[in-house]
């Protein structure tokens, strides 16, 4: 059993090892690791998975119990609705009525970028990004404007909303799926003010660093619109975000019922895309081949990975190290994953980090004896923001990064640094202090 227990360490830390070095092939290091790690349990039965026993109990338990099917389905749905609601350019349109009622230009670009947060919390960031940016390259060739600092503003506001609410992004998925969180606990928990709330201190710190950015831009301008296609997309988004609230209620949530939920409205998306929209087949897998399948084929490996680490008790070794090196203080275990979490997560892919941190932090929290959502809470906020720090530490910098240099603006790791690091440094901070204050 100990020798297995550090083979199954030295599989996982090869295995990220190799998903840092080559982020294009990380679905294959995660799948191979994977099924060596269901190959050995198959092999020494009892060793690795110490909760069942049979020949093929890791191969049944990998697949029925260690991948939370109810999470992928809920990411490959709204997928779709965020997919469809880009298609219908109802952001576009909202970018543009902003716009048009800002009495200035820098204030509509800080109001652009906010929207753009805003929308992230329902929609993948790259997609934000991508539909964001027309607008935004648009309005600084009016104003004969570099577009580089208005690119970074689309790439960080995205990543910062991810952790907003259950359906933003992976990172808020997980934490659900190991805190047994609904919808609505992102909202409140525990009569106290959840997540949601504490990022959107982060948010508002963002729009005041970017107003004194943008604020010599007092002129106004206006961008050519593009006319609405459909608000089918945008009742189907309403109606995940309503369902969700409404299944957070009941007591004893059928298994499966939020996923199934959110697929069946990706699948009306489809429907519709098809038959009201005249879409050919092709058209139709375009779309269905677009959705990021990759993260869920990737999140599937971690899972399983992560799973083995976890029964093997290594997960709690690391946690009692963490408590023990902060002395049992709560405020320095709060900024030791904090600041960890925003160095990581600027160059490496906050799923499989916070995956593995999640139950550390709260076993660390729990060996301290104090409320574990403060430190889980700080995980989320230090690994989804920390990914603004560096221009390759979330997707979104990288594809914002493309669309300059694309421009004509190429831009160097010093000046995403001199941007993005204190956008990172600014909204951290005063995310960690409401969180501080509200659950410390």
């Amino acid at each position: 059993m100990v020798n297995l227990k550090w083979l199954v360490l030295a599989l996982a830390v090869a295995m990220y090892a190799l998903v840092i070095a080559k982020q294009d092939k990380k679905v294959i290091f995660t799948s191979v690791a994977a099924l060596l790690v269901i190959g050995l349990g198959i092999a020494f039965p009892g060793a690795i998975f110490t909760s069942g026993s049979g020949r093929f109990y890791a191969l049944t338990h990998a697949f029925s119990s260690l991948v939370n099917w109810n999470v992928l389905m809920i990411y490959v749905g709204s997928m779709t609705i965020a997919a469809l609601f880009l298609y219908s350019k109802v952001p576009a349109k909202i970018a543009d009525f902003l716009v048009k009622v800002s009495p200035s230009t820098g204030l509509a670009i800080v109001l652009i970028l906010a929207m753009t947060g805003i929308i992230s919390i329902f929609v993948e960031n790259v997609a934000t990004v991508l539909v964001m940016a027309p607008i935004a390259l648009s309005l600084c060739k009016k104003l004969k404007m570099n577009p580089t600092m208005f690119m970074v503003g689309l790439a960080v506001m995205s990543n910062l909303e991810g952790t907003a609410t259950l359906v933003g992004d992976p990172p808020s998925m997980i934490f659900a799926s190991y805190a047994g969180y609904t919808f609505n606990d992102f909202f409140v928990h525990a009569g106290r003010l959840s997540i949601f709330f504490i990022v959107q201190s982060g948010l508002l710190a963002g729009c005041i660093f970017f107003y004194a950015v943008f604020a010599r831009l007092k002129e106004k301008t206006e961008v050519e619109g593009e006319p609405v296609i459909s608000v089918v997309p945008a009742i189907l988004l309403l109606g995940l975000i309503f369902g969700l609230a409404a299944i957070s209620f009941i007591p004893n949530e059928v298994p499966f019922l939020s996923g199934g939920f959110v697929m069946v409205l990706g699948l009306a998306g489809i429907l519709w895309y098809i038959f009201s929209q005249k879409k050919t087949g092709s058209e139709t897998w375009e779309l269905v081949k677009g959705l990021d399948w990759e993260t869920i084929a990737f999140l599937i490996g971690i899972f399983v990975v992560v799973g083995a680490i976890s029964e093997t008790g290594l997960l709690k070794d690391f946690a009692d190290f963490l408590a023990r090196i902060t002395g049992g203080s709560k405020f320095a275990g709060f900024i030791l994953i904090l600041a960890v979490s925003i160095f990581i997560s600027g160059f490496v892919d906050n799923v499989p980090y916070i995956i593995v941190m999640l139950p550390v932090a709260g076993n660390m929290a729990e060996s301290m004896g104090i409320n574990r959502e403060l430190f889980l809470f700080t995980l989320l906020i230090g690994s989804c923001l920390g990914g603004n720090l560096t221009p390759f530490g979330a997707s979104a910098n990288v594809v914002a990064m493309g669309i300059v240099k694309k421009e004509g603006h190429p831009m160097s790791f010093a000046k995403w640094l001199k941007l993005g690091g204190t956008f990172t440094l600014i909204t951290t901070a005063a995310a960690a202090a409401v969180l501080w204050l509200l659950w410390a």
